[in-house]
């Protein structure tokens, strides 16, 4: 994309106000958007400015518009350097966008693009008298019609070298232009070899109708087949159904709670709770004597095993008792003593 910059200082007006015309549309645009949102009307009055202006946007224009919508001078700045239907140049009293294009270079543009530079000068130049300037640009998208070219708001298509000529002059006198198709073409049609779409039955809705009848039909086939296929698919005579093959299955329990309630009795029964309040059948608990340790977790003992049948093994300072907690033990292994050949010194260094 090209670098888009703002007319030189020489160029640029010294004030701009927003007329009358301009602040009544921008408050109808304004209106539009919650309050605090007013800056979504950027584009709108951006354009509105360019044409008060004459079809360019000045920078005291940009200034006026980020004034009126409190916004940023370098925010309003931003929109307009970027969008390139906002013009940062004079421009003529009628603003031509050449379409330079593959289909319309296929369609004779080149020829177009040679009245241009004869009649009115190289791109960005204002005529003498300000009428006429140019600008080529990429595709404007009627490229059924090329070779075209945009002035202004309006299309001019199906261009040739003679009746391009005649365009400008009339624009230049003054008098009326015919907008659309130079060679009278209706729209994007084919030109004078309508072979196409030409049975009234397409624009007097049988077509239509009875297409809408075929889908309906259809529709209602396809939704009797499929409720078919589904009640057949469903077994007359229920089957034994296949082993659980372990999986946990729903079963009621026998005499439970949840049963009775499900089945609007009392959850507990009155037999349960005279079982419940007899203290004679109450957990009796043995009182624990003060400072006694629990038991160890495991009944094995730490100490090892001897090697020997019948052969003691003296205890040793390493192993704790049991029932010791590991934290609490006098020594700690280091698991030197498993290793052959080792040798630990005070210092805790093994060779």
């Amino acid at each position: 994309m090209a670098v888009r910059k703002l007319a030189p200082e020489n160029m640029q007006p010294e004030s701009f106000v927003l007329s009358a015309e301009t602040e009544a549309f921008a408050e109808k645009e304004i209106a539009k958007y919650p309050p605090g949102r007013q800056a979504s009307a950027v584009i709108a009055l951006l354009t509105k400015a360019q044409e008060q202006a004459g079809g360019w946007l000045p920078r005291k224009a940009i200034e006026a518009v980020a004034a009126r919508l409190d916004m940023p001078v370098i925010r309003v700045m931003e929109v307009a350097t970027f969008y390139t239907m906002f013009n940062l140049e004079p421009v003529g009293k009628y603003f031509i966008q050449f379409c330079g294009t593959t289909p319309c270079v296929l369609r004779g543009a080149g020829d177009i693009k040679k009245v241009l530079e004869r009649r009115v000068g190289d791109q960005n130049h204002v005529t003498a008298d300000g009428t006429f300037s140019w600008l080529e640009v990429e595709c404007l998208g009627a490229c059924s019609n090329a070779p075209m070219v945009q002035i202004n708001d309006d299309y001019y298509e199906d261009l040739t070298t003679e009746n391009f000529e005649k365009l400008l002059d009339d624009l230049a006198a003054g008098r009326p232009v015919k907008v659309g198709s130079q060679i009278g073409r209706n729209r994007s049609e084919p030109f004078e070899a309508v072979n196409t779409l030409q049975d009234p039955a397409l624009y007097d809705g049988s077509v239509v109708g009875a297409w809408r009848k075929r889908f309906e039909e259809q529709a209602k086939a396809a939704e009797t087949g499929e409720t078919a296929a589904a009640m057949a698919s469903v077994p007359q005579e229920a089957k034994a159904a296949k082993p659980t093959a372990g999986r946990p299955i729903e079963s009621d329990v026998a005499d439970t709670p949840a049963k009775r309630a499900k089945e609007g009795e009392k959850p507990v029964s009155t037999a349960d709770q005279k079982e419940a309040a007899d203290s004679s059948k109450a957990t009796k608990v043995e009182p624990k004597e003060a400072g006694a340790q629990p038991p160890p977790q495991s009944g094995k003992s730490y100490v090892a095993s001897p090697k020997k049948e019948g052969q003691a093994v003296p205890a040793s300072p390493t192993t704790p008792s049991a029932g010791t907690p590991p934290a609490q033990a006098e020594t700690r292994r280091d698991g030197s003593e498993s290793k052959p050949g080792v040798v630990v010194d005070k210092d805790n260094k093994s060779s």
